[in-house]
């Protein structure tokens, strides 16, 4: 039996929390910090490499992502968006902004710069980028490369009606602490799947309160940063 879809993450039961991992260092998590982190460029190895076998029929596709991190008094956020629910690919979803490379690119940092601009309208001038974290290889035959960047406020978002339902904050500390993290078991006849979630409490940029499940590739390409962040 071919592998079913995930529908709905939140019925896949969870059969850990990963309590147990150390939550990285304060100094870790502040601009400085990771700026520090990247030039100092430490031995690492990504915890997830992808969604196992991808799930379509086509050729891999190169893809890049921006880890937007709001630099905010109370400390980093990281920007995040929900797709819209009409879309082929991850719809629903939480992500983060980005999409599929084009030719005129040139590289993944042009990649996720200009999608940030056409998803949520992020301008350039108010991203640093700090640097690149492993290609993820997600179940839609996409080769991910994640872009880390600081963030300066002062910008104002015009979302993309197409592509994005909306766009909301989470402190960059919560996302880097292993007790938040669940690992959901899938089973079913002639294999099994796990995947990370990471639901958090809070409200979308216009104050509405809401549940934010972030899980599946957001939630694992997050786990390799902070496996990044701790080394």
């Amino acid at each position: 039996m071919s592998r079913p879809p995930v529908l709905d993450p939140r019925s896949v039961p969870v059969h850990a929390v990963d309590g147990h991992l150390p939550a990285p260092p304060a100094e870790r998590l502040t601009a400085q910090g990771l700026r520090d982190q990247f030039e100092r460029q430490p031995l690492w190895s990504p915890e997830f490499v992808g969604d196992s076998a991808p799930a379509v029929a086509r050729a891999p596709s190169a893809a890049a992502v921006l880890l937007p991190l709001v630099q905010r008094p109370e400390g980093l956020q990281v920007l995040l968006t929900q797709r819209t629910a009409h879309l082929r690919d991850h719809a629903g979803q939480i992500s983060f902004p980005g999409g599929r490379t084009e030719p005129e690119d040139g590289s993944a940092e042009a990649t996720a710069l200009r999608e940030a601009w056409e998803e949520i309208g992020l301008d350039a001038s108010h991203v640093e980028v700090l640097g690149r974290m492993p290609i993820y290889r997600t179940v839609t035959a996409f080769e991910v490369t994640p872009v880390v960047a600081l963030v300066t406020p002062g910008f104002k978002l015009q979302l993309d009606a197409g592509e994005v339902a909306q766009a909301f904050e989470v402190p960059l500390q919560f996302l880097m602490t292993p007790a938040y993290h669940r690992r959901h078991l899938l089973r079913w006849d002639g294999g099994e799947r796990q995947f990370l979630s990471m639901p958090w409490m809070g409200s979308d940029l216009e104050g509405r309160a809401q549940e934010f499940f972030i899980w599946g590739a957001t939630a694992a390409m997050l786990r390799n940063f902070y496996r990044f962040v701790t080394a």
